[in-house]
């Protein structure tokens, strides 16, 4: 896992492509979300970025439909790797297990659960945030593309047996039928797809076990590589950064949202030349200068924003980063 979620530029590009399609301009898209267009370079985006820019394509396109046409068209090219992986393996069942193993290759924004019943499985999904809201329309294009890919991997149309959203209906219902050709409730306890066993079982036509494991190899590495990139000196600064309040974040909770043991994120700190404490010691002195500098606010106000039990500690630590008392560094600084 990562401490801020993610999601890859084919997920991205499947968004900016439908959006072409109907007329949207992809730089005019990149612009309505505020993101510049460089970061189409990038090889994952932040999750309230791909946020954004649903937002960004539901005014565009003015479409309520727009969701469901994104998932329609989603393909395994849509994710590379992961698709090739998919489209090889036995079974819808064990295509959807390989998706939640390899989920974080896709994007860092959601989750698969799996409640299998003794004759329909239901394949629920869980999103995952960041600070800006979901577009339901995300939600929507998530279901939609299950429906579609299985289409595609099967070679025929799969007609689930009921498909429920946890959030309104956006549209007519005539767009979900003609997505899902099955019934479709909205406000319910979940958004998630109910399949039959027996589709979910029936050998695939591309099944292919040699080259499944190719596959399967070659998705194992990248996942790992993108592991591997977690618990970066940068990113646990941005994390440091957004949590830092009057209660301090600590070692264990950022060990937790990563997966790791406190033990393997200090080893992976230390080889990059840090330490947890370290880290928080840094930024706690970028906030604090830049609330001495910029902001009327009383120091004993900007000691307990950063966590300082008490107004002298924070004069301490004040004086240890700078050499000055911070009334001192604030009548400098104006």
């Amino acid at each position: 896992m990562t401490l801020e979620a993610t999601v890859s530029l084919g997920w991205v590009n499947t968004v900016i492509a439908a959006a072409q399609r109907l007329s949207v301009d992809a730089d005019a898209l990149l612009a309505t979300a505020g993101i510049p267009v460089a970061a189409q370079e990038h090889e994952r985006w932040p999750i309230d970025d791909i946020t954004r820019l649903w937002h960004a394509a539901e005014r565009c396109t003015g479409d309520p439909g727009f969701g469901l046409k994104v998932g329609a068209e989603f393909t395994p090219m849509s994710i590379s790797g992961v698709g090739f992986a998919l489209q090889s393996a036995a079974t819808l069942r064990e295509a959807v297990v390989m998706v939640q193993r390899f989920q974080r290759l896709i994007s860092d924004g959601g989750r698969f659960q799996i409640l299998a019943g003794d004759s329909a499985t239901w394949l629920v999904y869980h999103p995952r945030q960041g600070k800006l809201a979901f577009s339901p329309h995300q939600i929507e294009a998530v279901l939609a593309a299950v429906v579609g890919f299985a289409s595609w991997v099967t070679g025929t149309r799969m007609e689930p047996m009921r498909v429920q959203f946890s959030q309104p209906r956006l549209g007519p219902l005539q767009g979900y039928q003609a997505a899902f050709h099955c019934p479709v409730e909205f406000e319910q306890a979940f958004s998630g797809v109910l399949v039959d066993n027996a589709v979910l079982d029936q050998p695939l036509p591309q099944a292919d076990p040699q080259l499944a494991q190719v596959h399967k190899r070659y998705t194992k590495a990248r996942l790992a590589a993108l592991s591997m990139s977690s618990a970066s000196v940068p990113e646990i600064r941005r994390w440091l950064a957004s949590r830092l309040g009057p209660v301090l974040p600590r070692r264990g909770e950022a060990a937790e949202a990563l997966g790791l043991s406190e033990r393997t994120l200090s080893r992976r700190l230390r080889e990059q030349g840090q330490t947890f404490d370290g880290l928080l010691d840094d930024v706690r002195r970028e906030k604090a200068l830049q609330a001495v500098t910029d902001t009327g606010a009383t120091l004993p106000e900007i000691a307990e924003s950063l966590g300082f039990a008490e107004v002298s500690t924070f004069y301490r630590a004040f004086r240890r980063w700078t050499g000055l008392p911070p009334v001192r560094w604030r009548k400098q600084q104006s």
